[in-house]
């Protein structure tokens, strides 16, 4: 029997991001030194990721990297970037994110963009661990596989294989010749969405619509919105500012869910992809059916009272908030009427589209699902009949029909699994927990979204889970971010052998 895979080239690349990921911890460095805070959170780990990943990287390897050893690296990265990431927080020691189980809850949902926390007290925290928050989930948005495959390139490794578990999509080898190139546009979209970002929220407060706006809150919210992450340094999340500010987060947060390569070719003026994109057009409608089903529940519900501008920013708000995965909160909508809260929960496993920075199952997938199901309807009441599934006028072989049937019942697995389990655990450690409450829970980790309802509301933190929950949650979001496939064939003993 004989080693198939060959783990020192997924560790060697591993180490080849460690050695970077100095320049990512430079920006809350920087901050410390500015604001007079604590820099060894920050200045330990830059050099610690330095050395081991330099280290690492000279690990000697006898080929490219294959499909098995791609797997390998996925799973590795997304975990050992989480690791890593709770460094500053356990080595800063103060509140809630001074015990290791937290900070590695706190680091895994800012890498996986996921947006829950565990934070109490968000003044307890300098503006520096903030700002780590930020950026970790900043580079977890659509980043750090492209960064690799950027870095891997000038290596001569391939990364194709790397590029298509992050964007779904097979178009996005043919932006450019070289996966390299691929990997820089990508960066360029991200880069750019991220400082327009930062120019609107600080533009807003020049002209006096964003009064408690800071340049530190844009640079922040930028970083979370464009990635679909979530995380806020404020505690009340963006209902801290003001109705223009809600307004202008919103088309961020839709961008950022909407695929990357059709934003590529809408900016070069190709407007038919968008046209013909049935995905996009699923996606849009998505949006538009439950911002006008949560609007319409809201306008019959006596309490909260809200006007009609209300009403239309904080429904529109939350259901891209939500759908997308971001996980922003507009206003506490865990006190809103059990059928917006259930809507809510509804989107929480939709997502945006394939190639952006969301998480979830993917209007993709659903769309395959819907069409292929009518199509099955159709052909049992009709047995002769040929109908392929069809998505944007191109015929979607079988072979992926069934994977994503497969891949959304696994999804609902988990799912269900993962809630019995929070149950099961809270009712041990007599934390009173509804199964409802476990339910959104649960999806809100597994699927990256964030807020959940109840104790783990859109103001209220993760904190009083029982240390066991909040570890099998952070290992929800690993799995749920790199879309549970790299973890499960890791546990496959056909993976690690001939």
């Amino acid at each position: 029997m004989t080693l198939r895979v060959d783990w020192r080239v997924s560790v060697g690349l591993v180490g080849t991001i460690l050695k970077w990921l100095w320049v990512p911890l430079s920006l809350p460095f920087a901050l410390a030194l500015y604001d007079g805070t604590p820099i060894v959170p920050f200045l330990l780990p830059m050099i610690g990721t330095l050395l081991v990943g330099a280290g690492l990287e000279r690990l000697p390897d006898t080929r490219d990297l294959q499909a098995r050893e791609a797997f390998l690296m996925v799973a590795l990265t997304w975990l050992t970037i989480a690791l890593v990431g709770t460094v500053p927080f356990l080595l800063a020691g103060s509140g809630t994110l001074a015990d290791p189980v937290n900070a590695l809850f706190e680091s895994m949902s800012g890498i996986t963009t996921t947006g829950a926390t565990v934070i109490v007290d968000f003044d307890e925290h300098s503006r520096a661990i903030h700002l780590w928050r930020s950026t970790l989930q900043w580079i977890g948005g659509l980043g750090i596989l492209v960064l690799a495959t950027a870095l891997l390139s000038q290596l001569s490794v391939g990364g194709a294989q790397l590029m298509e578990t992050e964007s779904q999509t097979q178009d996005v080898n043919k932006l450019t010749p070289r996966i390299s190139e691929t990997a820089g546009l990508l960066w360029k979209l991200y880069i750019g969405l991220t400082v327009l970002m930062i120019a609107v929220l600080s533009l807003l407060r020049v002209i006096g619509l964003a009064p408690e706006m800071t340049l530190f809150d844009a640079v922040a919210h930028a970083f979370t919105a464009v990635s679909t992450s979530g995380f806020s340094p404020r505690g009340n999340s963006i209902a801290t500012f003001s109705p223009a500010v809600q307004w202008a987060v919103i088309p961020f947060m839709a961008l950022g869910a909407t695929s990357f390569v059709l934003l590529y070719f809408v900016l070069q003026g190709d407007f038919d992809r968008l046209r013909e994109s049935d995905e996009f057009r699923f996606y849009a409608g998505i949006l538009g059916v439950f911002t006008a089903a949560v609007a319409a529940v809201l306008f019959t519900d006596a309490s909260p009272a809200l006007t009609v501008e209300e009403t239309i920013r904080h429904s529109l708000f939350q259901v891209v908030s939500i759908v997308t995965t971001t996980g922003y909160a507009s206003i506490d909508f865990d006190l809103w009427s059990p059928a917006a809260k259930h809507l809510l929960f509804v989107g929480m496993f939709i997502g945006g589209m394939a190639g952006s920075t969301t998480c979830s199952i993917k209007a993709l997938r659903w769309l395959v699902v819907i069409k292929a199901f009518r199509r099955d309807l159709f052909v049992a009441t009709t047995p002769s009949a040929i109908r392929p599934v069809r998505l944007s006028g191109n015929v979607v072989d079988e072979e992926t029909v069934r994977d994503i049937y497969a891949y959304t019942l696994v999804s609902l697995v988990f799912f269900i699994l993962g809630t019995v389990f929070v149950v099961i655990d809270a009712s041990r450690a007599q934390v009173a927990v509804t199964e409802f409450e476990a339910m959104s829970a649960v999806a809100a980790t597994f699927f990256n979204v964030g807020p959940a309802f109840g104790i783990a509301g859109p103001l209220a933190s993760y904190e009083p889970f029982p240390p066991s929950t909040k570890f099998a949650m952070t290992l929800l979001m690993w799995v749920g971010r790199i879309e549970i496939i790299p973890v499960l064939v890791l546990l496959t003993p056909s993976f690690w052998r001939s």
